[in-house]
């Protein structure tokens, strides 16, 4: 979203990621592994570092490079809640949090985010959620993410524009993305429009939400 000179010369101001991170990130991107953004790495690590979150929900494991991430920058004694679907992917994100020793502070729920949500019973106990899964499913998420989302707590949605595609019309998006299209747009609608949250959307990476739950 924003002009590739650009964002080289503010990459050069990175502070550098522990090692492990950076290998784990290389392996994800020769593997074709969903990995979050440079740009959304730094802003996840001022959100983390700013906010000293000490229950962290993400849906959206993956092998685990964003729960590691988060759990370098959050406070001690933060633990991290993080589910995942992806059969494939499960075993490998235990043992990179395993390898990190991060296996007391992160918990990895197996199987699908429709069905883990609605039996996380401790409403509004999580100060800080990351979305991060399958983008046409974040709308039925909603509902279990808000009841979750303490008071005053902030929820990141990442990749919310697609490409750019999501200003464009639904007829001039390939037919196979339409659902996904219609399916943001309205997600982007309840979180702006909601009495419940503050939200703002940046053209950060793939565009990202910033919701902050009203006390």
């Amino acid at each position: 979203m924003t002009d590739e000179r650009m964002l080289t010369f503010l990459h050069a101001f990175d502070r550098e990621k522990p090692a492990y991170l950076n290998e784990l990130e290389q392996y994800s991107r020769e593997n074709n592994v969903p990995v979050i953004r440079p740009q959304m790495q730094s802003l996840l690590r001022l959100l983390v570092t700013w906010g000293r979150p000490v229950r962290i929900l993400e849906v959206g494991t993956a092998v685990g490079f964003s729960a590691l991430l988060m759990s370098e920058y959050a406070p001690q004694g933060c633990q991290i809640t993080t589910i995942e679907k992806y059969e494939k992917r499960i075993p490998a994100a235990r043992e990179n949090f395993e390898r990190a020793g991060k296996s007391d502070c992160i918990t990895l729920l197996e199987g699908d985010a429709a069905e883990i949500l609605p039996s996380l019973r401790d409403d509004g106990a999580y100060d800080f959620i990351f979305m991060d899964a399958a983008k046409g499913q974040y709308i039925h998420f909603l509902p279990d993410i808000l009841r979750l989302l303490a008071p005053a707590g902030l929820l990141v949605s990442d990749n919310v524009l697609q490409e750019g595609e999501l200003i464009e019309s639904k007829y001039a998006v390939i037919r196979r993305n339409r659902t996904i299209h219609n399916r943001m747009r309205e997600y982007l609608y309840q979180l702006t429009h909601c009495e419940e949250l503050e939200t703002t959307i940046l053209p950060v990476a793939d565009g990202v939400a910033l919701s902050a739950k009203r006390r």
